[in-house]
């Protein structure tokens, strides 16, 4: 393990988790967030996406700056999975650009697009950065690989359970179980590529692309979270130490 600041501890990585989930959420509650209602004009846009994502987005660097952890959440020096696994997250790029080629813009003004392409990035650094940067940092100085996917993926999926009270109901569980799906597809492309910049890129296009989902291709998204498990099961079983 590198050098850093502050020694790698699981309980680390889980008050940075918490301590961005706290903002983040603070955010949406003076906001007066309706999950349902985020897309729908440039004001939602700003107040219930961006505005909340940018105080994370300051949240998280403290966090990883404070602890010296940066290195460490955005490179792999282990050895990387094999090249094949590059297709699952490379389907997913296509579904999501689909996705946007196909999608209805005609209520879309120039600000909003703005605002999109800003929280999306935001999305990506954030939540990855979050979960399959710093937090896998922390896991790996406790758990095997295996543990380390399965936890990083788990927290990652549950940081959207609160959006069952912010309006959409009992259907977040869904969300939730997806989300899991994904967050496996994009630490497989930490994994084979590594480096947790491809898995921002991907998380944040295909947060932009959700906006348009009108193909029919987006339901093959749970399709690749599931080959996505199998294939996260099978590859860290076989896999010793990851620095």
């Amino acid at each position: 393990m590198e050098t850093t600041r502050v020694a790698p501890r699981v309980r680390w990585g889980v008050i940075a988790y918490l301590g961005y989930l706290a903002v983040f959420y603070g955010v949406w509650i003076v906001n007066g967030i309706d999950y349902n209602r985020i897309g729908e004009n440039e004001d939602t846009l700003l107040r219930w996406y961006v505005l909340p994502l940018a105080a994370g987005a300051v949240v998280i660097t403290i966090f990883v700056s404070a602890y010296g952890w940066w290195r460490p959440s955005l490179f792999d020096s282990g050895r990387r999975f094999p090249a094949w696994v590059w297709a699952l997250p490379g389907v997913m790029a296509v579904v999501a650009v689909v996705n946007l080629l196909l999608g209805d813009y005609s209520s879309t003004t120039g600000t909003m697009w703005v605002y999109l392409v800003v929280g999306s990035l935001l999305v990506g650094f954030n939540e990855e950065l979050v979960t399959r940067g710093q937090l896998i940092v922390a896991l790996r100085s406790r758990y095997g690989e295996p543990g380390v996917w399965f936890f990083s993926t788990l927290l990652f999926a549950l940081l959207h359970l609160p959006n069952t009270i912010f309006g959409t109901g009992p259907v977040g569980v869904i969300q939730v179980l997806f989300t899991f799906l994904a967050g496996s597809t994009f630490y497989l492309l930490r994994r084979v590529s590594g480096t947790l910049v491809f898995a921002m890129v991907l998380h944040g296009l295909w947060d932009f692309s959700t906006f348009a989902a009108s193909s029919a291709l987006g339901s093959l998204g749970p399709v690749i979270g599931i080959a996505s498990v199998v294939v996260a099961v099978v590859l860290t079983r076989r896999v010793k130490q990851v620095a």
